[in-house]
C-alpha cells in the first residue's frame, strides 16, 4: 500500500530573508489564510503561519492598510479576522448575485426574538413567551437554527429540563460584532419593545 506523502514543514521564521521581505511574506501568508477561510480566523491560527513571537496584530494592521482603495477589507469579528466586502459595494454585490446573507427571509419579529435570545441567553421557549406575551413557534426557532444564528444551550434546571437557546459565532458575523459585548445597550431595545416588553407586531 502506498504511503501518504508527508508535506514539507513550513518555514515560519524565514531567518534567511531580509527583514522587509520576511515581513511582506508573513503578511501574504496571513492574507492567503484569510482569503481561503469562510469564517473568522483566530489569532492563534494565524500565528501558526508566521515566526515565533511575530506580532500578528501588527501584521494584520499592515495588511488592512495595504487594502486601502480595494473593494474588500479585513474585519475583526467573533474573536478573529476575515475578509468582507466594503459596505459601499454591498449594493453592487447584491445586484450581481444572490448573496443576501443570513438575515434574508427573517421577519421583524424573527429578528426581535433573535435579539431577545442574545440578551437573555441561555433562555427557554417559555422564557421567550414571558418576554413577548405569546408562544414562540418551533418554526421560528427552526428558521434561526437553520441560519446558524442560534444553537442549543444547556438544559434549564426547571421542571422537565427544557433546552435553552444561545447565539452562535455566525450571529456575531452576521451582525458584524467581535463579541456579545458589542450588543447595543439593553435599555435602548427595551424601550423599543424588543428584549424586555411584549412585541406588538409580527407573529411567531
Amino acid at each position: 500500500m502506498a504511503r501518504a506523502r508527508r508535506e514539507p514543514d513550513l518555514d515560519r521564521e524565514l531567518a534567511d530573508l531580509p527583514p522587509e521581505v520576511r515581513w511582506r511574506e508573513w503578511m501574504q501568508r496571513i492574507e492567503a489564510v484569510l482569503f481561503a477561510s469562510a469564517s473568522p480566523v483566530s489569532r492563534e491560527d494565524l500565528a501558526r503561519v508566521v515566526g515565533q513571537g511575530a506580532p500578528v496584530e501588527l501584521l494584520v494592521e499592515d495588511l488592512a492598510a495595504s487594502l486601502e482603495g480595494r473593494a474588500f477589507e479585513v474585519a475583526q469579528v467573533a474573536g478573529g479576522w476575515m475578509f468582507r466586502t466594503r459596505p459601499a459595494y454591498a449594493p453592487a454585490v447584491r445586484a450581481a448575485a444572490d448573496v443576501g446573507g443570513q438575515l434574508l427571509d427573517l421577519s421583524e419579529f424573527d429578528v426581535a426574538v433573535l435579539a431577545a435570545i442574545a440578551y437573555h441567553q441561555p433562555i427557554t421557549r417559555d422564557g421567550l413567551k414571558d418576554i413577548f406575551g405569546k408562544e414562540i413557534s418551533r418554526d421560528l426557532i427552526g428558521r434561526l437554527h437553520g441560519r446558524d444564528l442560534i444553537g442549543t444551550g444547556p438544559r434549564s434546571p426547571q421542571r422537565g429540563a427544557p433546552y435553552t437557546f444561545v447565539t452562535t459565532e455566525q450571529f456575531l458575523v452576521a451582525f458584524d460584532m467581535t463579541s456579545l459585548a458589542d450588543l447595543p445597550e439593553r435599555e435602548q431595545l427595551d424601550d423599543a419593545g424588543i428584549t424586555g416588553q411584549p412585541a406588538q407586531a409580527g407573529s411567531g
